[in-house]
């Protein structure tokens, strides 16, 4: 299942982010992992919450984060969350293909069983149908 929390650059996404991932981690049975462009927020998480700063991993397109997140979830089967911040730059979207990389990895999710929280700086109108009805906020 992939979830989205939308809106404008400035309009407090992270923190909504940050929020839910610590809220989680209260009663999470699984592994919780919070995906970030940097390690900025490493003590705005608990500790039970592992930290990935994509920028340590010399990614460079679309495709290559899709395949970062894919090994993250091969690695760790007891996998419960995963929260991507800042998406359009964390995943290095050129352009607009931003649509079909969230399909992908709702496709994985769903495999999985894991849930993806993903914040992303588009507004909720900007979305098709398809994807709106996975906001869960909207800034």
């Amino acid at each position: 299942m992939i979830q989205l929390i939308t809106g404008e650059k400035g309009k407090g996404k992270t923190k909504v982010l940050l929020d839910k991932a610590n809220e989680t981690a209260k009663n999470a049975k699984g592994s919780l992992v919070f995906v970030d462009k940097n390690s900025a927020h490493i003590l705005e998480l608990k500790n039970t919450i592992r930290l990935v700063d994509v920028s340590k991993y010399s990614l460079t397109d679309s495709d290559e984060f899709y395949g970062f997140i894919a090994g993250i979830i091969s690695a760790d089967h007891d996998l419960e969350q995963i929260y991507i911040d800042a998406f359009l730059k964390t995943a290095y979207i050129k352009d607009d293909d931003y649509l079909d990389i969230l399909r992908k990895l709702e496709s994985l999710s769903n495999i999985y069983n894991i849930t993806l929280t993903v914040s992303i700086s588009v507004t909720k109108e900007q979305l098709p149908d398809d994807m709106a009805e996975k906001v869960i906020v909207a800034l």
